[in-house]
């Protein structure tokens, strides 16, 4: 409670907080001048800020060299722990482990339960989506993606999307994954529940869908990434 105390204490700077959202979305690196530049505030300030979210170990930073001579810039990301904030606090990181758990004492009927629950409430948060939309015209790819990207945000993947000309392929990169912890220590049946919540995303918005990963954090990677062949 007392960190979670100091977390909302310094994201309640207006600045600090969009601050952070920025970095989140940058999925790079920054540096001081960078943040300076792009808020439009005096380096000391954004220093300040900076040294605020690292304080409360939201952001880490290095002093690197930039390999143009002069002193060494010092560079901050995001850290690897993941920001929880409930009020009041609730365990759902033990819950989620009970669940799992529970699952995994039924043998291959509790792993089947476990997908198919997670493609169900990957379907259901695309759902959640298209309700806000006003008109229930017949969706476009344009829309689909917008869609995508909304609920994938939503559920803290910090994803970035590419798509190819023909628009039959997207390339999907996860920067952050809300199962880290628990997939810590069961990582075959979290990773693919997590694909299967990926596949209820896509299979709702769109006719055939095939997804192909191509990379995993817990193989060394930086991101989970997967290519989505898809049909509209």
């Amino acid at each position: 409670m007392e960190q979670t105390l100091k977390i909302t204490n310094v994201l309640s700077d207006p600045t600090r907080y969009y601050i952070y959202q920025y970095i989140i979305k940058s999925h790079k690196e920054v540096t001081v001048q960078e943040i300076a530049d792009h808020f439009q505030i005096h380096p000391n300030v954004a220093r300040l800020h900076l040294s605020k979210l690292e304080d409360v170990n939201m952001l880490i930073s290095e002093t690197k060299k930039t390999g143009k001579g002069g002193r060494p810039s010092r560079l901050y990301r995001l850290s690897n722990d993941v920001i929880q904030l409930y009020f009041p606090f609730r365990d759902y990181m033990l819950l989620s482990k009970v669940a799992i758990q529970t699952m995994l004492t039924l043998g291959d009927k509790g792993r089947e339960a476990l997908f198919i629950t997670g493609k169900k409430f990957g379907m259901e948060l695309i759902e959640q989506e298209k309700a806000k939309r006003k008109n229930g015209d017949e969706l476009d790819f344009d829309e689909k993606l917008s869609i995508l990207k909304n609920a994938a945000t939503l559920a803290g993947f910090y994803p970035e999307f590419e798509v190819n000309g023909e628009k039959t392929k997207i390339f999907f990169r996860i920067y952050n994954c809300p199962f880290k912890e628990i997939a810590g220590e069961h990582p075959n049946i979290v990773c693919n529940m997590h694909q299967e919540f990926l596949k209820g995303m896509f299979e709702s918005l769109f006719n055939s869908v095939e997804l192909i990963e191509m990379e995993n954090m817990f193989t060394g990677c930086d991101t989970c990434s997967y290519q989505a062949l898809v049909s509209n």
